[in-house]
């Protein structure tokens, strides 16, 4: 996890992988502002009508295209960005897996077999094991994730795989003959918390709410009577933006290794409760799991009981070495990032882009006859 103290070059060229998601369009935004970055390549598997700076749009499907696709978008790049994810569906882990795991892989490879000189990976909070929620752990906590549950388990895994990744390609601390003729690869690994924006309220509402819950009705003050006090609930969150501004910064400064990212004060049934203008009551986590089981086995709700057991095993992130090392610092703390959310899912905001589209030509009725949670 060391850094060198090299300058970052000018005219660089960029590709962002999953660019049009949560925070694909926050890192598009973010790199679009920066003097250093002369042109982004922004990869989707659909292009969207999203006018963005310096920004050119490719089709790609990681999980499906021919790798050669992949190795001809990198050539070229100075930095590719991974950000590209499958959240749904969670009945059916194989098609995550698929793009998640096997798709983040062959980005990874061709990005090797284009000598990318840099890096950049989204990881999550949700790759660490259980860890304490009375005192913050650094990026050395162990990365297995909860492996009953789809998202931390590929989360997990890819940790693993980029710890021989990088050994190969490289060349940190003289490990491996690196790559682009003896050079080699900056690999970045980031970890934020949960990430919220006004753009994105449509979307995670679709992903995480499920068509049955009206998020315009629920994001109102008071509209929520009660928020369940559970053991455990303590959890990190992170505005998009300020995680578009740390892809930024690592794709320009000399940094590698893993990298915390969330924002101030840790988020707990207290602070839900004022942000939704609710009280709190104690309650077993036992009996919220029991609920939310049920309500996925119909498919009601597309949030497995598995995820709802990681979030509860979820360690507190210390985001020291973000700060020190890779000069990241959030300009929006957890009530605005909350309240960002909230404000999306009460007006239906979204952006032009397929995974932030206020609506989809689909409606709530295609989510209910495809089954919540089954297919993507």
């Amino acid at each position: 996890m060391s850094s060198t103290a090299t300058p970052a070059a000018t005219g660089l060229r960029v590709v962002v992988v999953g660019a049009t998601g949560n925070i694909g369009t926050s890192a598009v935004a973010a790199l679009g502002q920066a003097p250093e970055v002369e042109s982004i390549v922004g990869v989707a598997r659909r292009v969207p009508t999203w006018p963005a700076p310096k920004t050119t749009w490719e089709r790609a499907d990681i999980a499906e295209d021919d790798p050669g696709r992949l190795y001809a978008l990198f050539r070229g790049a100075d930095v590719v960005i991974h950000l590209a994810w499958l959240f749904q569906p969670t009945h059916n882990p194989m098609t995550t897996w698929r793009t998640n795991v096997l798709g983040s892989i062959r980005v990874f490879e061709a990005a090797a077999r284009a000598a990318v000189p840099v890096l950049v990976h989204a990881s999550s909070v949700g790759a660490y094991s259980p860890g304490p929620k009375d005192r913050a752990v650094d990026e050395r906590w162990p990365t297995h994730g909860w492996p009953l549950a789809a998202y931390p388990r590929e989360k997990a895994y890819l940790e693993r795989f980029l710890d021989a990744f990088e050994r190969e390609h490289s060349g940190a601390g003289g490990q491996g003959a690196g790559t682009g003729g003896g050079v080699g690869m900056r690999i970045v690994r980031l970890r934020p918390g949960f990430v919220f924006k006004r753009a994105a309220a449509s979307q995670q509402r679709r992903l995480f709410l499920g068509p049955l819950l009206p998020g315009r009705l629920l994001a109102r003050p008071g509209a929520v009577p009660v928020v369940p006090d559970l053991p455990g609930l303590r959890f990190q969150v992170v505005h998009s933006e300020d995680v578009g501004e740390a892809c930024r910064l690592a794709a320009l400064r000399p940094v590698r290794g893993a990298f915390n990212l969330a924002t101030e004060p840790v988020v707990d049934a207290r602070l839900l409760a004022d942000v939704l203008g609710a009280r709190r009551v104690r309650m077993p986590a036992a009996a919220a799991r029991a609920a939310l089981a049920a309500a996925w086995r119909l498919h009601l709700v597309p949030t497995s009981p598995q995820l709802f057991d990681a979030v509860l095993h979820l360690p507190v992130m210390d985001t020291t070495r973000a700060r020190t090392e890779l000069g990241w610092s959030p300009r929006h703390d957890a009530t605005d990032a909350l309240t960002s959310l909230l404000a999306g899912l009460r007006e239906g905001a979204g952006m032009d882009t397929h995974p932030l589209a206020p609506a989809t030509t689909t409606g709530r009725i295609h989510e209910l006859m495809t089954g919540v949670g089954q297919r993507p």
